[in-house]
């Protein structure tokens, strides 16, 4: 065949694809797997790279399975459907030593704690564009590096509850009931899969926003709330309490429209028991902490603990929940490098839960010379991850503080791998640090 390339699969790297070199070419395939014989086409070529995509196995990877999903490989939300999930886990936990290596230049020879998920049926938590044909719409996934919807009908990943709120709003879309142009829905399960709440974005209300709901609440059972944008106007409408509940152990969340709670119902649990398994203590700071998810249970082993975090309708859940849960929780409203500025005291532990940009060189410095003695560390991006742990462990040096001022330096305790989004390339990884003498 003219223009294609026989290759073999090296590895898995972070972000989904495959990695192999032919004709003087790195060479990324995605839906593939280590050791696979590939004949490809080059979609995408530059000086050094190719992209390309798989038209024939040549010799398939024992680790293949046959995807669950009918619409994996269009639909660009998953991207090892066609691997099992215990080679999942293994690419991953390969992938996070050699990022750790390679950016943060840290060997981590120690053991990393597997913990696993269902494969299907986790995620509480869907967002849903619109795709139009005429006068027809329906619901679905951008495909991968795209703006085209990709239809779907089902998606294995959702829970029940927001399975059985897919093909509800697609019926509703489809009957053609709901007046205007629906432009996006987020749907958000609760904690024991009942009840939902709606984020739906219209391109402009073409009825009053409570006939709109009423419309929404025909067809979808068990709305406890909605939000609903107008984006001409930018106006929004809310429809109900404003918020959700969540549960994780004997601790209860309000969670807001706006505000951001775990996606894996699964994990959630043994998230928070793994991430506050260390020592009591009189002061712990939460940073990045949302509604509290951390904040509450830390309240009950700590004589004080200071919540921080920018995200307004997060914070405002969170003295909520600390007010109902009777917690000695300090909420601060600020972003977390401000924070870590003006800082004085000397905290027992610091949970750091950072959304994918990470914590960042300089706030990591800040965070040494306060100089806590454990520091917990939830990152959803192992390379932001390695380059901020290369701070904490000395490697690194920034221009925050002069030389003059002492930081201390950590060593890895602990590292585990909590699998939050299987059938995905993301990696959730929690580090225990622990100030060295």
């Amino acid at each position: 065949m003219p223009n294609t390339l026989q290759v073999r699969i090296e590895k898995l790297i972070y972000g989904g694809d495959g990695l192999a070199h032919a004709d003087g070419h790195t060479i990324f395939v995605p839906f593939t797997a280590a050791g696979e014989q590939l004949t490809i086409e080059p979609l995408e070529r530059r000086k050094k790279w190719i992209r390309g995509c798989a038209i024939e196995i040549l010799a398939p990877s024992p680790d293949r399975v046959t995807p669950e999903c009918p619409h994996f490989g269009i639909c660009g939300g998953c991207h090892y459907q066609h691997i099992s999930l215990a080679s999942q886990l293994r690419y991953k936990t390969e992938i996070l030593r050699e990022t750790l290596r390679r950016i943060g230049g840290i060997s981590w020879e120690g053991p990393i704690a597997i913990h696993e998920s269902p494969p299907f049926g986790y995620r509480n938590r869907a967002q849903w564009a619109v795709h139009r044909d005429g006068e027809s719409r329906k619901l679905g996934y951008f495909m991968a590096g795209t703006s085209t919807v990709c239809v779907v009908n089902v998606c294995p990943v959702l829970s029940p509850r927001l399975s059985q709120c897919l093909a509800e709003l697609q019926a509703l879309l489809s009957s053609g009931a709901m007046p205007g142009n629906v432009a996006e829905v987020e749907a958000f399960a609760d904690g024991h899969d009942e009840r939902l709440a709606l984020n739906v974005a219209f391109e402009s209300f073409a009825a009053p926003p409570e006939d709109l709901a009423a419309a929404i609440r025909s067809a979808v059972q068990n709305v406890e709330s909605l939000l609903l944008l107008d984006r001409k106007k930018e106006r929004f409408e809310l429809l109900g309490p404003g918020y959700i509940s969540q549960q994780a152990g004997e601790h209860r969340y309000r969670v807001s429209h706006l505000s951001f709670f775990q996606v894996n119902r699964f994990l959630i649990g043994d998230l928070l028991k793994t991430v506050l398994g260390g020592q009591p203590g009189a002061l712990a700071l939460d940073l990045f902490a949302g509604v509290g998810f951390f904040s509450l249970p830390l309240a009950r082993k700590f004589a004080r603990v200071v919540a921080v975090d920018t995200n307004l309708a997060a914070t405002r859940d969170l003295r909520a929940n600390a007010e109902a849960a009777e917690a000695n929780t300090v909420s601060v409203h600020s972003p977390v490098d401000s924070f870590l500025r003006q800082f004085r005291e000397k905290p027992d532990l610091v949970v750091l839960d950072p959304p994918r940009a990470g914590l960042g060189p300089e706030s990591a410095k800040r965070l040494a010379v306060i100089a806590p003695y454990e520091i917990a560390y939830l990152s959803c991006d192992p390379a932001t991850l390695a380059r901020d742990l290369a701070v904490f462990l000395g490697g690194a040096k920034t221009s925050a503080h002069p030389a003059s001022q002492r930081t201390a330096t950590y060593a890895i305790a602990e590292m585990h791998l909590f699998d939050l989004f299987p059938q995905t390339y993301h990696i959730e990884t929690l580090v225990r640090l622990r100030r060295e003498p």
